[in-house]
């Protein structure tokens, strides 16, 4: 498990039974909602509705990183890190549609292939340059001025950001092209799974866990971490923190433009629009899991697929995000710090 910012020792003499409880109160949810849909669609429709809310999880998850690792370093909110998402679906559409002016399935799997990983590294890479933008000119200035200054104008951002798309492709929603055959489904028993979703799947976890050992492994991590924990002392042991902040910002845009990605492929549209909901409940996942820590980000995320897919197979659809949010408040009542976080002292 991996948190960013430092634990007390009092935190970390907790870990354990905590560690036990968490678990065990995932496992409930999962086992709970898993009853719930084989008992009223059978098993086939349940095995599909578990990738369903795996698949909608790995969004929120991705979404949620960048949300927890900002907070992290700067303890700032970036509002404006759902409508990167947003962005991202929209910079994926445009390669693939009018850049490369594809417009339906590819059979050819090298073709598809190629086309795949030039939308993840085309969008990645220039969300992640919008997110160093971004930083660089709307929150630097802003770092010494009090907590507000920078959360009113992370909401700016999230409108300019909105406004820009706007006089691209207007107010509507605009089709996605859909370059994986629909055709393609793997047989698991007698359910249908669609390889698309489970690519997702396989995406969001190959990312989460190269962010694990980015975080834990490397040099640029451990600076992340010792930045998180106390940002004066880091820079008097020779830590850039002005790099070490853009970095941050770096790896969370270019995460919310591959949830942007996959978010086109799986759905098939983007609105201007879309990175509200989405970032507001990957905001929630990351305070669910533990604001701060990626792992808990991550967790909370699929919670949050499973609670909206779940609440979707008993009927109850409207009632989906009263169902997260009250979930949230439950778990926050009892774990204030989330799932996987730890209480921390106040820093000098």
């Amino acid at each position: 498990m991996t948190a960013l910012p430092a634990a007390s020792d009092a935190g970390r003499a907790r870990v354990p039974a905590g560690r036990a409880v968490r678990l065990l109160a995932l496992l409930a949810i999962v086992i709970g909602i898993g009853v719930v849909a084989v008992s009223n669609m059978g098993v086939e429709q349940a095995t599909e509705q578990l990738v369903n809310a795996l698949t909608r999880g790995a969004i929120y998850a991705l979404i949620a990183l960048g949300y927890t690792m900002v907070y992290g370093i700067i303890e700032l909110i970036n509002f404006a890190h759902g409508d990167m998402f947003m962005v991202g679906a929209f910079v994926s559409l445009t390669f693939l549609g009018q850049v490369l002016g594809l417009n339906g399935a590819i059979t050819d799997v090298p073709t598809l292939l190629f086309m795949v990983i030039a939308a993840f590294v085309v969008t990645m890479v220039i969300l992640a340059l919008v997110g160093v933008t971004i930083e660089r000119f709307a929150y630097k200035p802003l770092r010494q001025a009090p907590r507000l200054a920078p959360l009113i104008t992370a909401i700016g951002v999230s409108f300019i950001l909105q406004n820009i798309v706007q006089l691209k492709y207007g107010a509507y929603q605009t089709n996605s092209p859909q370059i994986f055959p629909d055709t393609w489904k793997i047989p698991i028993g007698t359910a249908s799974i669609s390889v698309l979703s489970l690519f997702i799947i396989a995406v969001a976890v190959i990312l989460m866990i190269g962010l694990q050992l980015f975080i834990g492994r490397t040099r640029l991590g451990r600076a992340m971490r010792s930045t998180a924990a106390d940002r004066d002392a880091a820079a008097l042991m020779g830590v850039n923190i002005n790099r070490t902040i853009a970095i941050t910002f770096l790896i969370g845009s270019a995460l919310a433009g591959a949830a942007g990605v996959v978010n086109g492929m799986q759905y098939g549209v983007a609105r201007f629009d879309d990175g509200f909901q989405a970032g507001l409940k990957a905001f929630t996942a990351a305070v669910l899991g533990g604001i701060g820590n990626t792992v808990g980000a991550a967790l909370g995320g699929f919670i949050i697929g499973f609670i909206e897919v779940g609440a979707t197979a008993m009927g109850y659809t409207r009632w989906g995000p009263a169902i997260v949010f009250g979930t949230l408040v439950i778990v926050l009542v009892f774990r204030p710090a989330g799932l996987l976080g730890q209480q921390l002292g106040e820093r000098a």
